[in-house]
């Protein structure tokens, strides 16, 4: 008889247990999603990316000053 209460007592608790669950689940995915968070493959190729920018850029700042201490060359 008792065994019977606690199997009872243990069936009803696994159906609220497991919407709760799933519930949980679907709470937490829609919340990583909302995160807008991204591969380690998608990093990597925007590192890759600012860093051939940043090169870029320091060659073009080179060029700039090549021409500027050119400019002021001339003008003297």
């Amino acid at each position: 008889m008792k065994e019977q209460l606690i199997q009872s007592i243990l069936s009803q608790i696994e159906q609220p247990k497991a919407d709760l669950e799933h519930h949980l689940r679907v709470l937490l995915n829609e919340a990583i999603h909302k995160m807008d968070l991204v591969s380690k493959e998608e990093l990597t190729r925007h590192q890759h990316a600012l860093t051939q920018a940043n090169e870029r850029i320091d060659q073009l700042n080179e060029q700039i000053s090549v021409l500027e201490h050119a400019i002021s060359k001339n003008a003297q």
